[in-house]
C-alpha cells in the first residue's frame, strides 16, 4: 500500500473525538470546527462526556466522512485549536 492510500473506504461513518478542559462553550467550539468540513451531521451524531471529576470534557461527533483529505483537514483544525488537548 502506498502512503497516499487509506485503509478506509469512503464515504463511511467516522467518529471524531476532541478532549479539553470543561470550559464554557468547549463543545460548541468543537462542533463549529467540525461543521466547517462536514456541515450535514445531525444533533444525534454528537455525544458529550465529562471526566470523573468534571474537569475535562470529551466531545465525539460521528460524521459521514467523504475523503481522507476531509479528515486530515478536520484533525488539523482541531490540533491547531488551543483549547483542544487531544484529538482522536
Amino acid at each position: 500500500m502506498s502512503i497516499n492510500e487509506s485503509l478506509l473506504q469512503f464515504p463511511c461513518d467516522f467518529p471524531i473525538k476532541a478532549m479539553g478542559r470543561n470550559a464554557e462553550q468547549f463543545d460548541l467550539l468543537i462542533i463549529e470546527l467540525i461543521r466547517k468540513h462536514a456541515p450535514d451531521f445531525p444533533e444525534t451524531a454528537i455525544s458529550r462526556k465529562l471526566s470523573k471529576g468534571d474537569k475535562y470534557l470529551s466531545v465525539t461527533v460521528t460524521i459521514l466522512a467523504q475523503s481522507q483529505q476531509q479528515l486530515d483537514a478536520i484533525y488539523q483544525d482541531l490540533t491547531d485549536c488551543e483549547p483542544v488537548l487531544l484529538a482522536l
